[in-house]
């Protein structure tokens, strides 16, 4: 039964995309399994494996203490802080500038996103973010009403951002840069030297640059993944970094993020973070806090094991299926159908094949002409090149699974 609302909702909620991963599990639900072909769920950015067994016994110590029932700072546990200040010295040097003043603990990244922002625009104004993008981000600044200027990065730069062309892009309104590296959707890894670039565009233009680093612990070099922390030029007056618990600790259910900025800023930000969050999750930050250093090990050996699977994936995947880019959790995927719009694909392999991907275009701004919610395109001829593209995720299944993936692709038939 439809019943009316008796009142008005939001401009912002009316005027913002829905959450697409409902949507492609509302596809996965009209497969029909079984046993010997199973569901392969390559869609979602989900840990493939549990947290150590040692931080869920801290955890849980922690969750029954109850000592431990009570508020923490709104900026989280000091001793979280802490060992994450010294964590950063370790991932990106060990003369990184980086102390628990710098440092807000988040219920998630996503929460942290959204604090940042609601530091730093008003509605009516104007946020720079390179596309494809994170679909949240982009949800998040609608909702507050922020203009999203979209960046368009191309297959054929690997999916880099353009200096250049996001400085072209500024204008009086402009009011943040924001960055994914390693990037959601594409998987593409931003160089230091890119880094570096952007950061003295920030600067240049007095503005902040936002990187949400989420996926960061994945990227197996042994150099650092930017220098931002440890130049000669001072960090603070123009950089925000933004950090998830979540993939490197495998903790996405307990909603841990965290907030890198000038002391300054984050004065403002505890002020959205009160009416938000209040604090963030108290027992997770008291078994991780003591921890944080020793799970490093665990860390690199997950790093390393994803890795592993983006090389099986790569190997195995049909010839006439090409990787745009890749790393983190994420390959972007240029699929062989030129009459068959992504979103189509992504919804027919599921329902024939049982394998679930996403398509570009839930990363994506609508193609001129369209709704936003027409995400279904239906174009005569060819499709557009962002049409061509699907996202998979690597992290949240095996190999044998990575294994009958690439069968299946090889198999599929959109006829």
């Amino acid at each position: 039964m439809s019943l009316k609302l008796g009142f008005r909702l939001s401009r912002g909620v009316l005027s913002t995309s829905p959450p697409p991963i409902p949507k492609a599990y509302e596809w996965a639900e009209r497969y029909d399994a079984t046993p010997s072909k199973p569901l392969i769920d390559m869609s979602q950015g989900v840990p493939g494996i549990p947290p150590p067994e040692e931080l869920r016994k801290a955890i849980s110590e922690a969750s029954f203490s109850p000592k431990n029932f009570s508020y923490c700072r709104w900026d989280g546990e000091r001793s979280l802080r802490l060992a994450l200040s010294e964590e950063m010295r370790t991932v990106y040097g060990t003369q990184a500038d980086i102390t628990p003043e710098d440092i807000a603990l988040t219920a998630g990244c996503n929460m942290a996103f959204m604090a940042a922002i609601m530091a730093l625009a008003d509605a009516e104004d104007e946020v720079i973010l390179p596309y494809p993008w994170y679909f949240n981000h982009e949800m998040d600044l609608s909702l507050l009403g922020v203009k999203t200027v979209g960046l368009p990065t191309l297959p054929e730069d690997g999916y880099l951002p353009s200096v250049s062309r996001c400085e072209a892009l500024i204008t009086t309104k402009t009011k943040a840069i924001v960055l994914v590296t390693p990037n959601n959707p594409t998987g593409a890894i931003y160089p230091p030297s890119l880094i570096a670039s952007f950061a003295d565009l920030a600067v240049k233009r007095q503005l902040p640059l936002i990187i949400d680093e989420t996926y960061r612990d994945f990227v197996t070099t042994d150099a650092p993944p930017h220098t931002l922390f440890t130049r000669v030029e001072p960090w603070r007056p123009n950089f925000i970094h933004l950090f998830s618990f979540s993939k490197s600790y495998c903790l996405p259910g307990y909603r841990l993020g965290a907030i890198a900025a000038s002391p300054e800023y984050l004065v403002s930000v505890k002020t959205v973070l009160d009416c938000l969050q209040i604090c963030p999750p108290r027992p997770v930050q008291l078994g991780l806090a003591p921890l944080l250093l020793s799970l490093r090990a665990f860390v690199r050996e997950n790093a390393l094991a994803v890795n592993s699977r983006h090389a099986l994936f790569k190997g195995l995947l049909p010839a006439e299926w090409t990787i745009g880019a890749q790393g983190g959790y994420f390959a972007f995927v240029r699929h062989p159908y030129s009459n068959v719009g992504a979103e189509r694909l992504a919804r027919m392999l599921v329902e024939k094949e049982g394998l679930l991907t996403l398509p570009a275009t839930f990363f994506m701004p609508p193609l001129e002409g369209t709704s936003d919610g027409d995400q279904e395109r239906r174009l005569e001829g060819d499709v557009a090149e962002n049409e061509r593209w699907l996202r998979f995720s690597v992290a949240n299944v095996s190999d044998d699974k990575i294994r009958d993936a690439c069968r299946r692709l090889a198999t599929f038939s959109p006829s």
